[in-house]
């Protein structure tokens, strides 16, 4: 293989792993953990170790399909996504119950001969909390992983009729990961903008994002299943 065939597939894996992190199925699960996150720069962290955990999928399945010739079936490849599908539901679910888990109350009191309502809330946790680094990173690195099983086979068909060797298959998928990662970190950030600056604005508007993130997660999820299991017939 001629250097510039190399050079082109190797810019061809980055450019395809950066439109990868833009995949519905990514973004919503991306930003379930990002809404739990009032940070901008974690959010860019949470999209990094998702990229790294979904790279390291992708790293594996190519060494069993190009190194011992293995193909993944058809069904286990649905199978695959269906997973991500209740995955997708369960991070839903797992951040409205986050949500409403919150101390939400409405405060109200008297000014200037008013009376005004303002929506307060209290997170309910307990008295003695010590942050951990895997409460931000362990999530999204399984997730990444997950997403990385699920898209592994159309991936390595590509690179699989697109390389001669074992170290240019690594090389093709480690290129593509490095633009996943890159992709997701933005993806991450710009999620986190409006959660971030909904701080200012009230608890009300960064319940309602949160809200709304939780919801696109379930139906982007329960789609992927309906998609995956009935239409494309693995049921």
């Amino acid at each position: 293989m001629s250097d510039w065939h190399v050079l082109t597939m190797l810019g061809l894996g980055f450019l395809l792993g950066l439109r990868h992190a833009l995949d519905a199925d990514h973004v919503a699960a991306v930003s379930t953990v990002v809404a739990r996150s009032s940070s901008i720069w974690r959010s860019g962290a949470v999209g990094a170790w998702w990229g790294l955990g979904h790279t390291l999928m992708l790293m594996v399945a190519g060494v069993v399909v190009v190194g011992f010739k293995v193909v993944i079936p058809e069904e286990l490849a649905q199978w695959f996504e269906f997973v991500v599908g209740i995955m997708l539901v369960l991070l839903g679910v797992s951040l409205a119950r986050a949500v409403l888990r919150e101390d939400w109350h409405w405060h109200v009191h008297e000014h200037d001969g008013s009376h005004h309502r303002h929506l307060h809330h209290h997170r309910s946790t307990p008295d003695h909390v010590h942050p951990h680094w895997l409460d931000g990173t362990f999530q999204p690195f399984v997730v990444g992983m997950v997403h990385g099983l699920a898209g592994s086979a159309a991936l390595l068909l590509l690179v699989v009729a697109a390389v001669e060797t074992m170290t240019e298959a690594l090389t093709y998928i480690a290129v593509f990961g490095v633009g996943s990662i890159l992709g997701m970190m933005a993806v991450g950030a710009l999620i986190s903008l409006p959660l971030v600056y909904a701080e200012k604005w009230g608890p009300l508007a960064r319940l309602s994002m949160r809200g709304v993130l939780s919801f696109g997660s379930v139906v982007v999820g329960v789609w992927t299943m309906i998609s995956t299991g009935l239409l494309r017939g693995l049921f």
